[in-house]
């Protein structure tokens, strides 16, 4: 049953909700637009908040839902654990769209809201401050990725869990070398700006 759940999990977390708008509402391909990122901030820059927020949701629910199912099939602390980290993985290398995909962020946050549910509201809370104050999503995901194993040893998790966590956040960071370099520099896009929906070459 375990690796039963960690594959569907995975392949859960491999349903691009950001490519399957996109192609269906603008018969675009996300994936060669702006970031080439197949999450929520990317959809809002091509096709606006509205279906930024629809995508959101769902790449949460993904993750919640990978979590809920594991702890209600199979409670064992490890199967959980790698459920949620499989439905990430898959979300940002989707074996149904040549393994590209977004950088895990919101799909984080469901797997989050899952196994520690205050703890992730309060970080969901700092993302949006993060994203009033200074316009930067990716500012306010790297801080909500750093928040996660702090949580987990406050919470006083098992050791497990903050594995997990220090792995996720870790991956997360990873994710946005390339934010973090533009954030440096003065160059990272915020949120609301638009861009050329002219293929990316």
């Amino acid at each position: 049953m375990s690796i039963i759940l960690i594959v569907f999990s995975y392949l859960l977390g491999s349903i691009s909700f950001g490519y399957l708008i996109a192609k269906n509402i603008k018969k675009v391909d996300i994936r060669k637009v702006g970031s080439g990122n197949t999450g929520a901030t990317n959809i809002s820059r091509v096709l606006g908040f509205k279906f930024a927020l629809v995508v959101f949701l769902l790449d949460v629910g993904k993750g919640f839902l990978a979590v809920i199912l594991a702890r209600w099939l199979d409670s064992g602390s490890w199967t959980i654990l790698l459920c949620a980290f499989a439905v990430i993985l898959g979300h940002n290398w989707p074996v149904f769209f040549s393994f590209q995909g977004g950088r895990g962020a919101a799909t984080t946050l469901g797997v989050f809201f899952g196994i520690i549910p205050l703890a992730a509201l309060i970080t969901f809370g700092i993302f949006i401050v993060v994203i009033l104050v200074t316009r930067y999503v990716s500012l306010g995901s790297l801080i909500g990725a750093i928040l996660i194993p702090v949580f987990l040893l406050y919470y006083r998790y098992p050791p497990e869990y903050l594995v997990f966590g220090l792995a996720v956040t870790t991956l997360i960071i990873w994710r946005h070398i390339p934010n973090i370099k533009r954030l440096l520099q003065g160059k990272e896009s915020k949120i609301g700006e638009k861009v050329n929906l002219a293929p990316k070459r």
